[in-house]
């Protein structure tokens, strides 16, 4: 059996881990996969939906890590997985899951991933992805109003109460167990080519 590698990408909302994981994702093609930690927000369909709003979605106990761990050894022993979906329009995880085949890179992302001690230690290579907060807010601000039916003032509200907070509690502490920690993330071509040649590496040897 071929040796499977776990790459985490952590980092703050909007940091630009999503942009990375792509140009990586396009680099390597059908050797890689991506696991969303998102995808393992845990559900709750027992709640209103006005309960649902107000769920902190930035803190570790927002995530069903038991699953995330759980899916992410079988694809490092090389079995595939149906990874849940989460939809963000609802505030809870939708009906549809999609199947993850193994493949030679599991590249798995989220602001939590660095987080749990047991998923950590089941990463080949810990990347953080380092951006300026008022950037990360401005792309949140244009990303959750066009595309997750927000307004701006909602957006502006749980940044304040919620996601700074919960960065600066949760997510920012564990860029010392990142390997690698990429600044001003997408627009880091030099540091994101770096990590590509070191994943190239990784599976030829």
């Amino acid at each position: 059996m071929e040796d499977i590698k776990i790459i985490a990408i952590a980092g703050g909302s909007a940091s630009g881990k999503s942009s990375i994981v792509e140009k990586i994702k396009n680099y390597f093609k059908d050797d890689l996969v991506v696991v969303s930690h998102d995808n393992y927000y845990k559900a709750h369909d027992d709640m209103s939906f006005e309960d649902r709003k107000k769920l902190n979605y930035d803190h570790p106990d927002a995530f069903d890590n038991e699953q995330f761990y759980e899916d992410l050894k079988k694809l490092k022993n090389n079995i595939d997985i149906l990874m849940p979906t989460y939809d963000y329009k609802i505030h809870t995880r939708s009906d549809k899951v999609i199947k993850i085949n193994a493949k030679k890179i599991i590249l798995v992302e989220g602001i939590l991933v660095l987080y749990d001690k047991r998923i950590r230690d089941l990463c080949d290579v810990k990347i953080f992805v380092d951006a300026d907060s008022d950037i990360r807010l401005q792309r949140r601000i244009i990303r959750d109003t066009q595309f997750r039916d927000r307004s701006l003032e909602s957006v502006l509200n749980q940044y304040i109460s919620q996601v700074k907070p919960m960065h600066e509690l949760f997510i920012e502490p564990t860029k010392k167990f990142a390997d690698i920690i990429i600044p001003r993330g997408a627009e880091n071509l030099v540091g994101i080519d770096m990590v590509i040649k070191h994943l190239e590496k990784m599976i030829e040897d």
